[in-house]
Order: structure tokens, then sequence, then C-alpha cells
């Protein structure tokens, strides 16, 4: 089969190439899968620069945790009703605590374990279904991880970003209210279309902006992009007792924390790993997704066959609008 792979960590350009390896074959408790489309992340680029040092875990790796497409076959163990049901994947390359999976789904199959290929709803598409898994369980867990926000205003930093769009989604789903800010007018439009109230220019004084649209009060919650970058100007927005659900620092891995202006509100912080659901979480995910499949918004700035992935990787680098997807 042909797949995309790395031999060594460095610009995508420069170490991502196309090979063929043998098809897989499915273990026990493993399904095999034909790839239709895979997801292109963050942490996927960031797992092939080797971001913050991080060595090769393998000698080979074919990236992408995300993707979607059909089960192909059934290994031992694994009802075989399932084989040629549709299904979005995730985790398939495993967490971050360990080495991890070499294989990921940038390659025309898969095999990996049964319970990381769930059930792609009938209105969504294969590309769509790509574009699930790290971005909608992360936004899932940061709006959802501390109970209902029914009657809540919650502040979504970048809600035109991949988990920012479905985050602003759930958020309104459960009956909140969504102030969302953007760092561009094609992010702001899809903010917007995912049924944010209002949405504020990130470069300028969103502090005031939030204040004046919550007449002074702030809000109840904020999913945060960017911790270190943000979390004293969050503190500032927040009332007392709020909660501030972060899932990345990357202008700064390892940022001073501005204890008081958290601590003197009683403000609860969450540092959110997408991959990880305490109990009953990810079904009630799911079942949220099978409601909403219909109507879930779902932007795809670019689609590229399997030998642009290097490109690929360069737009999700950028901070292009919409989500990127390769074609196995």
């Amino acid at each position: 089969m042909r797949a995309a792979a790395y031999r060594r960590t460095g610009p995508a350009a420069e170490v991502l190439e196309l090979i063929e390896l043998p098809d897989p074959e499915p273990g026990p408790g493993e399904v095999l899968v034909a790839v239709r489309a895979s997801g292109v992340n963050p942490a996927d680029t960031k797992r092939r620069a080797g971001w913050r040092g991080a060595a090769m875990a393998h000698p080979l790796i074919v990236p992408h945790s995300d993707g979607a497409g059909e089960i192909i076959a059934a290994g031992p163990g694994v009802d075989a009703g399932r084989v040629g049901s549709r299904v979005w994947l995730w985790k398939a390359q495993g967490g971050y605590d360990g080495p991890g999976r070499a294989f990921g789904t940038a390659a025309a199959r898969i095999a990996l374990p049964a319970e990381l290929a769930r059930p792609l709803p009938a209105a969504l598409g294969f590309d769509a279904g790509a574009c699930l898994g790290v971005p909608f369980m992360t936004a899932w867990r940061a709006v959802m991880g501390d109970g209902p926000v029914a009657g809540q205003t919650i502040l979504v930093q970048g809600g035109g970003g991949a988990v920012g769009n479905l985050a602003v989604q759930v958020a309104v789903s459960g009956g909140a209210r969504v102030i969302a800010t953007a760092g561009s007018p094609e992010t702001a439009a899809i903010a917007r279309a995912a049924g944010a109230a209002a949405v504020v220019d990130r470069k300028g004084d969103v502090v005031a902006a939030v204040m004046e649209l919550t007449s002074g009060a702030g809000v109840e919650r904020v999913v945060e992009v960017d911790f270190a970058a943000n979390h004293a100007a969050d503190a500032r927005m927040l009332k007392a007792d709020g909660t501030l659900a972060s899932y990345s620092s990357t202008s700064n891995p390892t940022p001073p924390l501005a204890y008081y202006d958290l601590g003197h509100k009683g403000l609860t912080v969450r540092f959110v790993q997408g991959g990880r659901l305490p109990g009953g979480m990810q079904e009630a995910a799911e079942a949220w997704l099978a409601r909403h499949a219909a109507t879930l918004r779902l932007p795809i700035g670019a689609r590229f066959p399997l030998a642009g992935i290097a490109v690929a990787h360069a737009r999700v680098e950028e901070g292009a609008a919409g989500q990127t997807v390769v074609l196995p």
C-alpha cells in the first residue's frame, strides 16, 4: 500500500516521503480500515517537526492520528458485523505519555484497535469525519468538562480554529451565549457561522471588548487556545469562581503563571488533553455528535492528495483557516 512517512524529525518538505508498505493485517481486537481521508492537526505537525526536542519513537512513522474510512476486515475477537461500516478514527498514533503507535492514518490502510474506529454518522462525509477526533474530543472536554453550560456566557479564544469552531457549537447547543475571538476575517466568519453571538478581534483590546459585551460582568468560562499568551487577560474577564479550560500553550510551553490574577478570584484552571476523557464523557460526546451531525459545521479549508502531504503540513503550521485533509 502507499503511505506517507518520515524517518527523522524536521521540516515537512525535507522529511516527509511517499513509500510503499505491506498491507497491514488486523490483530486480535483490531479492525482494518481503508482510509478515505486523513486529518492533519497541529499536534501531527509538531510531532513530525520534533517540537520541544521530541525524538523519534520508532524508526519510521506514518503520521496523523485522525481519519475516516470503511472497515474492510475484523481481527480475532471483533464482531465481523462491523465489516463494511463507515467509521471515524482517532488516537491512531496513541497519546503523548509514551512511544505511541508507529502507523497513523496517512496511508491507504490502517490496522488499529477496534475501539478507536467510531461509527461515522450518515450525515457526515469522510473528509468531515477525518476532522473529528482531536478537535471534537478536545472541544467537548473543554466546554463540558465542568458541567452544564446553560445560561452561561463563555469566551472561546480562537473561535475560528479547529477546536474553537467545535467548542462554539457545543457550547451554543448547551444553551450558552458564546463570545469568540478571531485573528482574521476568515476565522471570524467561521466563528459566527458556528453560532458565536459576538466575535472580537484578538489583535485589539480583547478585555475591554468582552467586558463591554457582558456589561462589566465578565464570563463564567473561557476555552483557551494559548495559555501563555492569554491566561492573565482571561483572569480579568472571568467572574469569580469561573473556569479556564486550556488545551494548548504553543507560544510558551513553560509559561510563568499569573498566580494572584487567578487566585484572588478563586478560579479553576483545567488543563485539557482531548485524548483523556474520564468515564462516560466519550459516550456523551458521541451521543451529542449523533444528534447534531446533520447540522454540524466542519469547514474544510483545503484537501490534498497524499503526494501533497508536505504542503498540507505547511498549511497547518501557517494557521490557515479551515481544517486540512489529506486523501490517501
